[in-house]
This record gives C-alpha cells, sequence and structure tokens, in this order.
C-alpha cells in the first residue's frame, strides 16, 4: 500500500505542477548552475545547460579534471556547432563562443554553491563521498536553491538526511552522452516538494530533454530493467548456452537492440554494472542475489573495465 500511495502522490504532482514554474529565454539567462564533479558526466551536463544560456560553473578538487573537462567540451560544442550551423558557420562561431562564455571553472568547492539556483553533485557514487559534498553544498547554498544528486544506484531518500530542507532535493539521473541522450529521469524522495519537482521539470525541458517521474527505487526505471538484462546475458555466457557474439547478435536481429548486451556492457563499463549489482545485492539480497556474476568481477579484477580500458568482454 505504502509503495501504491507514494506512486499516486508522484503522478498527481505530475499533473498539477506543470504550470507552477515556466521559464524563458530571458529568464534562462538569469538562472545559474553549479556541477560538482568535472568528469564526462558533469562536463556534459554543464554543456548542455550552457548552450541554453545558464550560467555554468563546473567545481572540481582536481585541477586536471577541470582542465580535461574545459578541453572536452571546447570540442563537443564545436562539433554541435557545425551539425546545427551546417549552413552558417557564422552562427556557428557566435553559437561555440556564447556557450563556453557561460561557463566557469572552480576549484573552490566550499563556496561554488553560493548564489546559484540549481546545484548538481555529479560525484563518484559512494554514500560517504556524497554526504560530505552535499553537507558543503547545503551550509553555503542560499535558502530557495534546489540540491540535485545525478545519481544511477544510490537512494535519494538516504542521500536528503544530510540536507536542512529535503523538500528542495531530488535526484536526476542524466545518460550519457549527455548531450545527445534525451532523457532525464526526476527521482522524487518521500519530502521532495511539489514546487521542486514543478521547477526540476522546467529545467530539464530547457535542457531540451523529456523527463519521467520515478519514485525513489532501486534502479529507478532504466536501470531496474536494463541491469538485470545485462547480468542475465553474462549468466548466459557463464553456463556455454551461446558465446558472446551470437549473444549480441540475438538480440540485435531478434529483439531489434542497437547494440548487443556484452557491446553495451563495454560501453557502460563493467566496473560502472558490477558496483550497481554489488550495491543491489548488499541492500536488498533477497530481490538481487541471483544477478551476482563471477565473469564480471573477474574481468573488472584485472583492470578489464571495456571501452575505456581498450579491453572488457571484446577488445578496442
Amino acid at each position: 500500500r505504502g509503495s501504491l500511495n507514494m506512486l499516486s502522490r508522484v503522478l498527481r504532482k505530475t499533473k498539477r505542477t506543470r504550470a507552477i514554474r515556466t521559464f524563458s529565454s530571458s529568464t534562462i539567462a538569469n538562472e545559474s548552475i553549479a556541477v560538482y564533479g568535472a568528469g564526462l558526466m558533469g562536463s556534459g551536463i554543464a554543456q548542455t545547460a550552457a548552450q541554453v544560456g545558464y550560467d555554468v560553473t563546473i567545481l572540481d578538487v582536481n585541477q586536471q579534471y577541470l582542465d580535461k573537462s574545459k578541453s572536452g567540451i571546447e570540442k563537443s560544442v564545436a562539433r554541435v556547432s557545425k551539425k546545427m550551423f551546417k549552413e552558417d558557420p557564422e552562427k556557428g562561431e557566435s553559437f561555440v563562443a556564447d556557450t563556453l562564455k557561460n561557463i566557469t571553472f572552480s576549484s573552490d568547492i566550499g563556496s561554488g554553491a553560493e548564489g546559484k539556483d540549481f546545484i548538481l553533485e555529479v560525484i563518484v557514487e559512494n554514500y560517504d563521498a556524497k554526504f560530505e559534498l552535499l553537507k558543503t553544498i547545503d551550509a553555503a547554498r542560499k535558502p530557495d536553491s534546489i540540491v540535485i544528486s545525478n545519481t544511477s544506484s544510490l537512494s535519494i531518500n538516504k542521500l536528503s538526511t544530510v540536507i536542512k530542507n529535503p523538500q528542495q532535493f531530488a535526484g536526476l539521473h542524466f545518460f550519457n552522452p549527455v548531450p545527445v541522450m534525451k532523457l532525464v529521469e526526476i527521482i522524487v524522495g518521500d519530502q521532495t516538494s511539489d514546487e521542486t519537482i514543478a521547477s526540476l521539470q522546467t529545467l530539464t525541458s530547457n535542457l531540451r530533454k523529456k523527463s519521467i517521474l520515478c519514485k525513489d527505487t532501486p534502479g529507478f526505471v532504466v536501470n531496474r530493467l536494463l541491469v538485470p538484462y545485462l547480468l542475465n546475458a553474462v549468466q548466459l555466457l557463464e553456463q556455454g548456452v551461446a558465446s558472446k557474439e551470437d549473444i549480441d547478435i540475438a538480440m540485435k536481429l531478434g529483439a531489434g537492440y542497437p547494440m548487443g548486451p556484452f557491446e553495451l556492457l563495454d560501453h557502460v563499463g563493467l566496473d560502472t554494472t558490477m558496483f550497481i549489482m554489488n550495491g543491489w545485492i548488499k541492500d536488498f539480497p533477497d530481490q538481487f542475489s541471483h544477478l551476482k556474476s563471477d565473469k564480471l568481477k573477474e574481468l573488472v579484477d584485472q583492470g578489464h573495465l571495456g571501452r575505456k580500458t581498450g579491453k572488457g568482454f571484446y577488445d578496442y
């Protein structure tokens, strides 16, 4: 009954909060976003926000990550510009300049949240690390700002325990690569307010994304369906049912998937999938213990994490 009541609350909020807050392009120009974490995901979120006119600050304690983020965003925006303004290079140059002008890079973690309207943490999927950062953010932010976790597997309700006003806290699960992928999952905590949900729906719409609402549950929607599918494929391989190549072919030609499960595992990162798997098994053993994979652990222990290391289930 509790789960059904929570889902009913989320659905009611969807209907009645769409008109609470709307933005014009001029309003976007007055909105500011802090993104904590200069990795691939954080950089993608920052780029996407800057492209539509938000004032964005990317924060990281590691200057090398900031430098790499800046270089990566410059290259990515240039590619976007070529596609968008193929017939008008001059407009393309203006688009690149305006986008990059909207982004500031900083290692000043303590004051990074000051005065910002939206504050996203996009750091490692670890409760202790996120708790520490969220406390820092909460101490520095203005009273009406919204704090967001871009988690793919951790509990929003658990993370919200370090926020003084959890009504202003929720999850946004972006997908990689952020500038390309259209979906964002809005994760609604038990105490997330209607106003916060409406603001996040407007934010994601302004970012040219399609958002869905989801209650705080392991894996949310996409990963709750996707991760068991990927791990079941690994189990088929372990059981000798078919080769990885044939399993990939089966799902592409038989189910119409653009990538087979092993191709997708290598793309996502074997360590990322194993982290999600281990977290679910630890927190919900009765539900997820059957997903445990020795083959996945073996590859991760060997440092074969997929495309990012040049080797996973396949060689690259």
